[in-house]
């Protein structure tokens, strides 16, 4: 029996909140090593053909059965059979189907869609521990929250409550979910194969992501600004927003007309103009978040900052400009740094390794006169990400009395763990609010964790905080994955509740 995986990583957008609904700006989105995993397989029991069965192990009562049936004219029909809803499961079905119907009819290959689910298909979809809130499970085990505990934790842990109830990070679990549902049905279905997949600026990849993009706007009922699924497909990068008007037509009625195929709106290329530009953070650094379980209502911020921007156009476009200015500052300066170890990289890691465990008033001064280009670099860094934070605060402020961007108990967190030994800049994620901050911290090549181990020590201090295990992706974005080479996803899928 064949069995088709692939994963999407989470996201941390840490710079552009807000301004990436624009498609005047960019923002700087970081895919996280946490994953979500889609792995199909044929149903195990005969006389299931066109009966689709999709789980969600992790959770109590996740699964949803659908029935499908591919007619000659090669139109698709989903009904759900099962009583439970999910509504990102049931579009990524529907539309991904279509669209493949639609492409394999062109190529004169219908008849193989039918094949596919001749034996009917079983879908697990989970997500790495990360996407959830593990502090209840940490304090069941009597463990501290440290990153090491994080990582005792068996992987995919069960969540033991409906999917309704689960406190989730904040990580795009819901994008990433799109994102390898979508990707591995195309993959199953033929539609692409998996070395066009492998490239990242192939047109199968492109197929992937307009599809995911669609199908998680189509779900959530707007079309948003789509930074979380395009570092689900691609990772880590620079992103410009489509045009919405792409997708208007697709969108109006409530569902897609049968008359209205969806394949040249979705396929590679056209109108599609988002921007999407490659980043990586540098060398000896490392993505830190925290789990902060003090939620947010960020559709209700989102609309109040729009509100402002709207009724003070000028006012705001002025400090969306700063915002901007600062934000491509960042990006720039993220990318000498990463230059600077490819032209310096024994000079490079000793810089690092000394401010790693120096408090930043000795970073300039305690360095030789050629570790100095790179620590004034990383100053320039901390520099620019505090800047950006009190321009996105005065936003906050201009937008609101109760528009809390960074709140009062976010600032204090940040301020605190940014003054600690090796930690270079940090920031509230995304739109803000209240429930995770990000930090980059050094991580030295002279295996110590002495920064990792300062942030924890402190973050001991608020008993709502915890840290994540995610780092920066080093996979990039979507990938086919082998079941056997995931610890713990066999196991995992397996299970039946």
């Amino acid at each position: 029996m064949t069995t088709t995986v692939v994963s999407a990583p989470g996201k941390v957008l840490i710079a552009g909140g807000y301004l990436i609904l624009d498609q005047k700006y960019t923002g700087l989105v970081i895919s996280a090593s946490s994953r979500f995993y889609a792995v199909i397989q044929d149903c195990q029991q005969p006389g299931q053909a066109g009966q689709i069965i999709v789980r969600s192990p992790q959770f109590i009562g996740a699964e949803w059965t659908y029935s499908v049936t591919i007619h000659d004219d090669g139109t698709v029909d989903v009904s759900q059979t099962s009583e439970s809803k999910n509504k990102f499961v049931y579009y990524a079905l529907k539309y991904t189907l279509i669209v493949a119907s639609e492409r394999l009819s062109s190529v004169g290959s219908a008849r193989s869609l039918r094949d596919s689910l001749q034996h009917g298909l079983d879908i697990a979809a989970v997500g790495d521990n990360d996407f959830y809130s593990q502090q209840a499970k940490l304090r069941e085990l009597n463990l501290p929250s440290t990153v090491a505990s994080l990582a005792s934790i068996t992987p995919f842990c069960p969540q033991d409550v409906r999917l309704d109830n689960v406190n989730k990070t904040g990580m795009g679990s819901s994008a990433a979910l799109i994102t390898s549902v979508v990707s591995a049905l195309l993959l199953r279905f033929k539609v692409i194969t998996r070395e066009e997949f492998y490239r990242p600026d192939s047109d199968a990849r492109k197929l992937a992501h307009n599809t995911a993009q669609f199908v998680h706007c189509f779900a959530q009922g707007k079309v948003g600004s789509g930074f979380d699924v395009s570092a689900a497909v691609f990772g880590s990068q620079l992103y410009t927003r489509f045009n919405p008007v792409l997708l208007d037509g697709l969108m109006k009625g409530g569902d897609v007309s049968p008359m209205l195929p969806l394949s040249p709106a979705l396929s590679p290329g056209g109108q599609w103009d988002y921007r999407m530009v490659p980043i990586q953070l540098p060398p000896l650094v490392r993505l830190l978040l925290a789990d902060v379980s003090a939620g947010s209502d960020t559709p209700s911020l989102a609309s109040k900052v729009l509100k402002w921007r709207q009724e003070k156009a000028d006012e705001a476009d002025a400090l969306w400009a700063a915002i901007d200015t600062s934000n491509q500052t960042l990006a720039t300066q993220l990318r000498h740094l990463f230059d600077l170890h490819e032209r310096q990289s024994d000079l490079y890691a000793s810089a690092v390794n000394r401010m790693s465990s120096a408090p930043l008033s000795e970073w300039l001064g305690g360095a030789t006169p050629s570790e100095r280009s790179v620590v004034q670099a990383f100053l320039d860094l901390r520099k620019t990400s505090e800047n950006t934070r009190a321009l996105m605060r005065q936003m906050g402020k201009a937008a609101g009395d109760d528009v809390h961007i960074e709140p009062d108990t976010q600032t204090e967190l940040l301020d605190a763990s940014i003054a600690q030994k090796g930690v270079i800049c940090g920031g509230v994620p995304g739109a803000g609010g209240y429930d995770a901050i990000w930090l980059l911290v050094f991580e030295p090549n002279n295996g110590t964790s002495e920064p990792l181990s300062a942030v924890e020590k402190l973050w001991e201090q608020f008993p709502n905080v915890s840290p994540l295990l995610a780092t920066e992706s080093k996979d990039g974005g979507a990938k086919v994955e082998d079941i056997d080479k995931v610890p713990g996803l066999r196991a995992v899928v397996q299970i039946r509740r």
